[in-house]
């Protein structure tokens, strides 16, 4: 599937000036930061589901451990 991505005047500017610095393609460096933003993301939620789970899990230590 294609898209295609609009950016700002400024944005696009930036981009260039980047991967002119790079010696990269603007095309390489918007999927890398696609791929970090994916993979953060996909971090983030494995965090909240494991810290879900460990605190229904361990609930009751919680609570005594806050009420102190």
């Amino acid at each position: 599937m294609a898209m295609n991505l609009r950016l700002r005047d400024d944005q696009q500017e930036a981009l260039k000036q980047r991967a002119e610095e790079e010696g990269r393609s603007m095309h390489a460096i918007v999927l890398q930061a696609i791929d970090r933003y994916l993979e953060q993301e996909a971090d983030r939620e494995s965090v909240q589901r494991l810290g879900a789970k460990y605190a229904a899990r361990h609930a009751d230590l919680l609570r005594r451990l806050g009420s102190k």
